[in-house]
């Protein structure tokens, strides 16, 4: 492995916590929410197969979701479900960083600015 597939892997293991997250937030949100909800799961699904998808070409090791995640706090209404999911996206957001600084590729490199841009936008 490689300092880049070794970011990847890191990017890949955030974003499966961020799925499992927003699954579970999704019971404490809003009907109205929902929608947005899914959508981001959607979208972090996305970054996530892409990214496995980089790691295979690669010929690298492509992280396994775990069972399940901590959160960093108990989610218990929607103040805490906005608190995890933000919680979330830092990390994916951290991750997308270290991938940024240890892209050897350009592909590597566009997928950390991609990824950390859309921790922003959400």
């Amino acid at each position: 492995m490689t300092a880049t597939t070794d970011a990847m892997g890191v990017a890949v293991n955030a974003e499966n916590a961020a799925i499992f997250t927003y699954g579970t937030i999704t019971a404490f949100v809003s009907a109205a929410r929902r929608v947005t909800v899914a959508d981001y799961v959607a979208e972090h699904r996305t970054r996530r197969n892409a990214l496995d998808d980089a790691l295979t070409n690669a010929k690298a090791p492509v992280p396994q979701p775990a069972a399940g995640y901590t959160m960093p706090v108990t989610v218990t209404d929607p103040v805490t479900a906005a608190q995890v999911a933000l919680a979330a996206e830092i990390d994916c957001a951290t991750a997308y960083r270290a991938l940024i600084e240890q892209a050897d590729t350009e592909a590597a490199r566009r997928a950390g600015v991609e990824g950390l841009t859309d921790c922003a936008r959400r």
